[in-house]
């Protein structure tokens, strides 16, 4: 006959009701403390990056919010310098393409951002037009998207046409993609002209797609710099993309940012020495000895008659200036030397020195 009391119950997996009242509590109590919902004036721990945590009076740390998904490795003064040099590339594009379709090709930067490659692939969406190209010697591989109606429009243009915008949801053939790469190859050329740099990048067209679902070029994560272009045709107004990955053109800016500091370490050149010509012998200047003397009101002025009699100040005489075609230079002393008056220069005036 066993020990054990024949009314003992059976171990259970299953909770009481308390026990469930008890775990949601606890449940919503974390949920409001961790979006906010604490008490009033209680804040977050804060750790630095070698993981100390700073103090609850530390008033002077800021706290931001950072969108990890949305990658950005350039600074503002960078994206600015960067913008402004695509202006620089998006107005010599339009003026070259104006001249090759002989018809006005208006360009203008939308927008100069990053973004991971994921995203920008996703938002190339059909019908689109996807030309795959390279910049030896850099690395990665730059895409150029291209509506089919601004790029039927530009072939029609080409062939004769008065390019009139060209409306047709389709794909592009392969005669009219062979027609478009004569632009894209001229875009891309300007794209590679605008980076000044040792690398010299050239363009070189290695595909075409008509989806941004089937790219493979880049990481899904990587960072891609995308340019945004308004294109206006005639009566054609469309968008192109160039994105290009980021490790494609960081060499590129690596070099760039290198001369650029280089340059500002340089000393200032010191200015060239005047080198005396003789045929600035022969240069005649007039020269004039005036007095500083009062300054008098136009009732004063408008009341002279000959007869009267200027009462100069004490020591004008050694204050007299010499001036050259009408700028002062010299300072001196008004004097006779035998049966005539001169000037005896006693020191050269400076620039910052007011003129009387």
């Amino acid at each position: 006959m066993s020990d054990e009391p024949e009314n003992t119950p059976e171990p259970s997996g299953a909770l009481d009701q308390s026990e469930i009242d008890r775990l949601l509590a606890q449940t919503v109590d974390a949920d409001t403390a961790g979006s906010g919902g604490g008490r009033a004036g209680e804040r977050p721990p804060v750790f630095r990056a070698d993981g100390r945590r700073t103090g609850d009076d530390d008033a002077a740390t800021r706290i931001e919010a950072w969108d990890f998904r949305s990658p950005v490795f350039l600074s503002e003064a960078e994206l600015r310098r960067l913008r402004l040099q695509h202006e620089d590339f998006v107005r010599a594009l339009g003026a070259r393409l104006a001249l090759f379709l002989r018809m006005e090709c208006a360009f203008r930067m939308s927008r100069l951002t990053t973004q991971p490659y994921q995203k920008f692939a996703e938002a190339l969406t059909a019908p689109v037009h996807i030309c795959l190209f390279r910049a030896e010697p850099l690395p990665g591989v730059g895409l150029v998207s291209i509506s089919p109606s601004l790029a039927m429009t530009l072939v029609d243009r080409m062939l004769g046409g008065r390019g009139h915008s060209v409306r047709a949801g389709r794909h592009l053939t392969e005669i009219e993609i062979a027609l478009i790469e004569d632009v894209l190859l001229i875009l891309l050329e300007e794209w590679c002209g605008q980076w000044k740099s040792a690398q010299e990048p050239h363009p070189q067209i290695v595909g075409h797609e008509s989806n941004g679902c089937f790219l493979q070029t880049s990481a899904r994560d990587a960072v891609m710099l995308v340019l945004v272009l308004d294109v206006k045709f005639g009566d054609c107004a469309e968008q192109m993309q160039v994105g290009v990955p980021w490790y494609m053109i960081e060499p590129v800016l690596r070099d760039l940012q290198a001369r650029r500091q280089q340059h500002a370490k340089a000393s200032p050149a010191a200015p060239a020495a005047a080198v005396w010509k003789p045929v600035y012998e022969h240069i005649t200047l007039p020269v004039r000895a005036e007095w500083p003397v009062f300054e008098a009101s136009l009732r004063e002025i408008a009341s002279l008659r000959p007869g009267d009699v200027l009462e100069l100040p004490v020591g004008v005489l050694d204050d007299t200036r010499v001036l050259l075609a009408g700028t002062e230079k010299f300072a001196g002393t008004v004097g006779v030397e035998g049966d005539r008056v001169a000037v005896k220069i006693n020191r050269k005036l400076s620039v910052s020195e007011p003129a009387t």
